[in-house]
């Protein structure tokens, strides 16, 4: 006596409970790879995009939103240095600065690289140990425009087709483009 009712046939003959578990386990796979083909085929062409940020972990959820707000879900590159345009922007951490452009280098080599995306935030520990001021508001905001635009200028003389967002974020995880 068969385990299904009476009408359903596979090829040799009457089909079973583990016939049914096996085709439905193969659909369950089908429709996982089906998911998950996209982002396998993103990996093997790479990514456009690096993003530098702050190490500061008030912010490491709202970099994630924001990343994944721009459609940038899981596809970018990421280097994370404490302050991150000033440490690359500045002699004042010289090891921080090579990494970073090695970083960029191997990204492009490796992801196919075309957009750098630097975001700063607002009261950032690195800037004021670096920079040896606490600063705040439209001073604050300043300075790290002016770390942010040199690290782009300099970006652009290794890269010169390399395209570069620069960002602020308040610690809402709000963010300001900075020109």
């Amino acid at each position: 006596m068969s385990d299904m009712p009476s009408g359903l046939v596979a090829c040799g003959g009457p089909v079973g409970r583990r016939d049914i578990l096996a085709l439905l386990a193969g659909g369950a796979g089908a429709l996982l790879l089906d998911a998950v083909a996209p982002r396998l085929a993103r990996a093997a062409d790479g990514t456009d995009t690096l993003l530098l940020s702050c190490m500061d972990y008030r912010l490491m959820d709202k970099l994630a939103a924001f990343m994944d707000g721009r459609g940038l879900a899981a596809n970018y590159d990421h280097v994370v240095l404490a302050g991150a345009s000033i440490g690359v922007a500045t002699e004042a951490k010289p090891d921080w600065r090579r990494t970073f452009w090695e970083h960029l280098a191997l990204a492009r080599e490796l992801h196919h690289v075309t957009r750098l995306m630097v975001i700063d935030h607002r009261d950032c520990g690195a800037y004021k140990l670096i920079l040896k001021q606490d600063l705040t508001g439209e001073a604050e905001f300043a300075a790290h425009a002016r770390m942010l635009r040199r690290l782009r200028r300099a970006a652009a003389a290794k890269y010169p087709a390399l395209a570069t967002e620069l960002l602020f974020m308040e610690l809402d995880g709000s963010t300001l483009a900075v020109a």
